[in-house]
């Protein structure tokens, strides 16, 4: 599985707005900023996420993106399966109907591998790529010397 631009850059503004969760809206230039994301794709992204009922806006002074539910409630297969769309690796793991092994005699080999895939990501949160991410941070700060 190969994540397109797309789903790369969809995941690190979610990870942006984990780690600044709780703390009020997050402006999209500061998103961009950080994770290095032009601002114009960054904010299609951001109306896809919030159609996809990921990100919340507020408008006016002071206001930006925040999560739309908390970070431990968000799993990276939902939040990739938003952007992305299918990660089946073959269409017809996605289309299965019974008698379809005939068709594509190769299902069985994928169909293993897709679902644990899938259960990996979806036992991943939010909350904890961003943790990870911030245990990474303050890791490389220690590492650190001249």
């Amino acid at each position: 599985m190969l994540l397109s631009t797309k789903g790369d850059y969809g995941v690190r503004a979610m990870i942006d707005l984990a780690k600044h969760e709780g703390e009020g809206p997050v402006q999209r230039a500061e998103i961009a900023k950080r994770r290095q994301i032009p601002e114009s794709y960054l904010d299609h992204l951001l109306a896809q996420l919030r159609r996809a009922g990921f990100v919340r806006s507020v408008r006016g002074p002071g206001g930006g993106h925040l999560l739309a539910k908390p970070a431990e409630e968000i799993c990276l297969l939902h939040l990739l399966e938003a952007l992305e769309g299918s990660l089946a690796p073959l269409q017809c793991l996605d289309n299965h109907e019974p008698g379809s092994e005939a068709i594509c005699g190769q299902e069985w080999v994928w169909q293993e591998i897709y679902d644990d895939m899938r259960r990996k990501l979806a036992a991943v949160s939010l909350a904890a790529l961003a943790e990870h991410e911030r245990e990474h941070e303050r890791t490389a700060v220690v590492n650190y010397s001249i």
